[in-house]
């Protein structure tokens, strides 16, 4: 038996390393109609290219049968098939490894030594919250987005700037985005003598008012070559305004803040070699931005080198034409269609109700944070201004929905053991995992459950990503909680989790017997495979958005 966190990645590895040198050549299922006879397949075709006439070796298949290793799954069988070399896994075995150690599948293992110290910078938050573009309300959303994800894998996250307009604070709490807020400026003193250092005194007589000088930044994009920097960058006109965006930028990384979680507070002097900066802008702010990073190089001879640019790309609303929204207005829209679709699905003004007024801000926050971040974000993002419906399967109110399923489930059973209705939760240990075997437990588990932990790293990468640019895919958290609420949904309408309580179905060995009475508010049978559906869905809170 493997110890240690099982992982996709690792078994596709260990396997692919048993066929011998070459290119890849075995995958994971992920349809149902395959996982009912396989988890994973090495193709004839891709067999046919690395073996003469396509016939495995005994060894290669005594190698893939015996297969182990860290992170590897344990294998029940792997046979030749008409579509290829095929394995399955020993799935008892996977479902009581997994479920017996849940939280290292749920929670990204922490590093063993400090990675690098990431400045997140997003000029956005600088803006007046009334006239804050739906492009720049995508560059927030990705920013909160990937704090939250390099934090989860143990980073060191100082995010910048910290917000002083009061306004735009209580909007970021509606959006449910964590940002840190600051009541004064950073000094620029230091800052203003290098800029009046690098003009020698001079001082041209048509510079704009409040201009302290026009700097060249044109060497600096010449010594870059192909660092991705706008080659017709020529010069930056300094300001008071620009200066204290480089003061503030040059205090985070120089001064760790209280806020830069986790990690020492407040360390001064710290080093920039361990030091990444990542500006996280529109598309309108990207060139101005670039400038800046040239401009705090040629400033400050401390600044980062490493400074990476995710540049989201603009957004459009259809069926708008003219003057586009602002982000408050498409935040009231998607709040009153949410109400006026609650409304048509349960009746009444429950807009008015107290009760429906949380609930109500939820669904709208996740309606937008998906709509935002289901875009790759580097692509062009076209928003419908049409009505929400809550019968659609791609929305993040769908995923909400599925979440308050299983918080009402859990909830239930909580209350019934209380009332002692159903026994105490055993031993996950104690289980008979061989009783599961609905399609739909191992594609949860299988689909869902054991890589998403690979797919969270998948997002971003912050090591050795080349060029100015870095790569971020929000895209695939999105993709990945829709197909788990599809998965989960189709599971909870078709098999009753909790079943019958003792007191109203008598023995807990009556396995099937509620499995078509009542519905999961009026529980059926409760039995070993019923703790056993427990155990798997305990997970899924842990993968809500």
């Amino acid at each position: 038996m493997a110890t240690g966190r099982l992982g996709v990645g690792e078994t596709l590895e260990a396997l692919n390393a048993a066929v011998g040198p070459g290119s890849p050549v075995w995958f994971k299922e992920t349809h149902a109609r395959h996982l009912r006879v396989r988890d994973f397949l090495a193709p004839r075709s891709a067999l046919q290219a690395r073996f003469r006439d396509g016939q495995v070796p005994e060894c290669v298949f005594r190698a893939v049968s015996c297969l182990q290793g860290p992170g590897v799954a344990p294998v029940l069988r792997c046979a030749p098939t008409p579509a290829g070399l095929s394995l399955q896994l020993q799935r008892p075995a996977v479902f009581e490894h997994v479920l017996g150690a849940l939280a290292s599948y749920a929670t990204p293992a922490k590093p063993a030594s400090p990675g690098p110290r990431v400045v997140l910078h997003c000029p956005a938050l600088r803006c007046n919250s009334g006239t804050l573009r739906l492009s720049q309300l995508r560059a927030v959303l990705v920013a909160d987005h990937l704090v939250r994800v390099l934090r989860a894998h143990g980073v060191r996250v100082c995010s910048v700037p910290p917000v002083r307009d009061p306004h735009m604070s209580t909007f970021l709490q509606k959006l449910r985005v964590e940002w840190p807020t600051a009541s004064k400026s950073t000094s620029t003193e230091t800052l203003r003598t290098c800029v009046l250092a690098n003009l020698n005194g001079s001082k041209e007589a048509t510079l704009p008012p409040g201009v302290l000088g026009r700097l060249c930044l044109k060497e600096l994009v010449e010594q870059r070559g192909t660092a991705g920097y706008d080659p017709s960058i020529d010069h930056c006109l300094v300001t008071e305004d620009v200066l204290s965006v480089l003061s503030e930028l040059q205090e985070a990384v120089r001064h760790w803040p209280e806020g830069g979680h986790p990690g020492p507070a407040g360390r001064p002097d710290a080093g920039v070699d361990d030091c990444v900066v990542i500006h996280v802008v529109s598309c309108e702010e990207a060139f101005q931005q670039q400038k800046l990073d040239l401009l705090w190089q040629k400033l400050d001879d401390r600044a980062p080198h490493k400074q990476k640019h995710l540049v989201c790309g603009p957004v459009k609303m259809a069926g708008v034409p003219g003057t586009q929204l602002t982000a408050p207005q498409y935040y009231r829209l998607r709040h009153a269609q949410v109400c006026e679709a609650s409304a048509l699905k349960h009746g009444g003004d429950l807009a008015q109700d107290p009760a429906w007024t949380e609930t109500f801000d939820i669904l709208s926050v996740a309606t937008i944070k998906f709509e935002m971040l289901s875009t790759a974000p580097q692509s062009q993002l076209l928003l419908a201004h049409s009505t929400i419906s809550t019968k659609g399967t791609k929305s993040g109110t769908f995923v909400m929905y599925n979440c308050a399923r299983l918080a009402t489930l859990f909830e239930g059973y909580k209350h019934g053991t209380e009332q002692g209705l159903y026994p105490t939760f055993p031993l996950v240990s104690s289980l008979d995992f061989s009783l599961l075997h609905d399609e739909g437990e191992w594609l949860l588990l299988f689909n869902s459950v054991l890589p998403f932990l690979d797919l969270l790293s998948q997002t971003v990468s912050l090591a050795g990503t080349p060029g100015l640019h870095i790569p971020v895919r929000t895209e695939m958290v999105c993709k990945f909680l829709v197909q788990l609420s599809m998965d989960f949904s189709s599971y909870y309408n078709r098999v009753h989790i909790l079943g019958v309580s003792i007191q109203q179905g008598g023995s807990a060995g009556n396995v099937g017997k509620a499995e078509h009475t009542g519905n999961e508010d009026a529980p059926g049978c409760f039995s070993f495979r019923n703790l056993g559906h427990t155990s798997l869905v305990r997970c899924l809170l842990a993968y809500s958005f």
